[in-house]
């Protein structure tokens, strides 16, 4: 007897499932459901606690029951058995390594490098811990061994290479190859036969991630899934795969030039807003260490401006340099562009050097650049983007070797940030000699650093430096 070919309604924004089309869905999007057919099995597998994905879990093999719960104490922590992938930037922004068992999610734009960096870790794993097999849904073995050859000295024999794209088939070449460490790329191009919808939607993405779960946390095999992005930059598919997996991982950079950005968006296992540094060779994507100093290696010149602040990523103190360029307006609305720096928070700033610093600029087009192509979370480089924008319209240059540090607040304040300790010795490390603080930190911090140390207190202060 023919099993009968059920339909549901799935939001494409948030995944949400509903018998019948709606015109906005429970998240507030409007006209996002599509309707996708799905088939049932002959057996429930994600009923059924005995499922091929569940091998190697104690007492799974005995149906529905016979799992028990155990003591937290008893239970091996994975803390002190991370993978090691022979990737120094990558193992800081996992946390140390990857976790066995656990299900990381990488994603950036097209050509960015990300096929690159996993095929990297790849081998190294495959090097020192055994099997690992690539699945790849979007390259032939061809294409991934011509990049191989360009990036990795010697190829591992048991590092094997499959050109799949259905789920049913990955999984019985795991159940054969047992390997250490598998990769999915990309999600978007996954099928599984209980769906009948096609790769890339919303309950195909859903399913295979659930799917994939479910192998990983039952074989302790570490799984890394990448992904696609939309035009927005922001993670294509159901917002119910970041939920699902215990890592997210942003691979952002600009493709004229040869720095990477890996940062950590969510990471159970580690810091969140973690971030590495890579560079773009011939050989591959090589480890960046001191990226403070790679970015600020033009800031001695005192610019018109130019002005160096710091931020704080995940464990690290990172200096940067912040450029602003004003020009009077032909005519019309002036120009507010921001690059690195959330457009919302330019326009704040800009009102309060009109407000609390008597500087029209309503007349004026404002750019804001941070250098390297960096989006530097919190709100530490306010003062330094104020300072820069100061600098630019009264043609006036920042004492040179400066680093301006503080959020500003809608009265003017210059207002404390956290771990602004780190951050000058970091600044003292790489040959600064003076840093602008908000007058909160500066009595601390004047015994700890032999740098000059001044505090302010407001905008119009901290404007002094420039000679105002």
């Amino acid at each position: 007897m023919a099993k009968k070919v059920q339909s549901v309604f799935v939001c494409q924004e948030c995944g949400y499932e509903s018998p019948r089309w709606m015109g906005q869905c429970i998240c507030g999007a409007w006209n996002t459901f599509v309707e996708e057919k799905i088939r049932p099995e002959a057996e429930d597998k994600r009923r059924r606690t005995g499922s091929r994905s569940s091998a190697g879990r104690p007492g799974a093999a005995g149906g529905i029951g016979s799992v028990k719960p155990v003591p937290l104490a008893s239970v091996r922590s994975g803390e002190t058995d991370r993978m090691d992938t022979g990737i120094t930037e990558l193992n800081r922004v996992l946390g140390g390594g990857l976790v066995r068992g656990s299900l990381s999610l990488i994603s950036g734009e097209p050509g960015i490098g990300k096929s690159t960096l996993i095929l990297q870790a790849a081998a190294n794993i495959a090097q020192r811990y055994g099997t690992v097999l690539y699945v790849s849904g979007e390259e032939s073995e061809e294409q991934i061994r011509i990049r191989a050859d360009r990036i990795c000295e010697t190829l591992p024999d048991n590092l094997y290479i499959l050109s799949e794209t259905s789920l049913d088939n990955v999984i019985l070449q795991l159940e054969s190859l047992k390997p250490v460490f598998l990769i999915i790329d990309s999600i978007q191009t996954m099928f599984t036969d209980g769906i009948e919808s096609a790769p890339g939607s919303v309950s195909q993405v859903r399913a295979c991630g659930n799917e994939l779960m479910r192998i990983g946390k039952g074989n302790e095999l570490p799984v890394l899934i990448v992904a696609h992005v939309t035009k927005s930059g922001e993670l294509a598919g159901p917002r119910i795969v970041e939920h699902l997996v215990d890592t997210v991982l942003q691979f952002n950079g600009e493709r004229s030039q040869d720095l990477r950005i890996l940062r950590a968006q969510k990471n159970r296992f580690g810091t969140t807003n973690e971030i590495g540094a890579f560079e773009m060779t011939q050989q591959g994507l090589a480890p960046v260490e001191n990226l403070s100093a790679s970015l600020i290696e033009d800031i001695g010149r005192g610019a018109e401006g130019s002005i160096a602040t710091a931020v704080f990523e995940g464990t690290r103190p990172l200096i940067l340099e912040v450029q602003a360029l004003t020009t009077t307006a032909p005519q019309g609305f002036a120009r507010r562009t921001a690059l690195g720096v959330d457009s919302r928070r330019l326009n704040m700033i800009v009102a309060v050097l009109e407000r609390h610093a008597g500087i029209s600029l309503a007349s004026q087009d404002i750019y804001l650049n941070i250098v390297g192509g960096l989006r530097p979370e919190g709100t530490s480089t306010d003062l330094a983007a104020a300072m820069a924008i100061y600098s630019s319209y009264s043609r006036k240059a920042p004492p040179a070797m400066t680093l301006a540090i503080g959020e500003i607040g809608l009265t003017g304040e210059i207002r404390s940030v956290p771990h602004i300790d780190r951050m000058v010795r970091e600044a003292e490390r790489l040959g600064f000699q003076k840093v602008l603080l908000p007058a909160g930190n500066a009595a601390r911090i004047r015994q700890q650093t032999a740098m000059e140390v001044v505090g302010a207190a407001s905008i119009q202060e901290a404007l002094k430096i420039t000679g105002r």
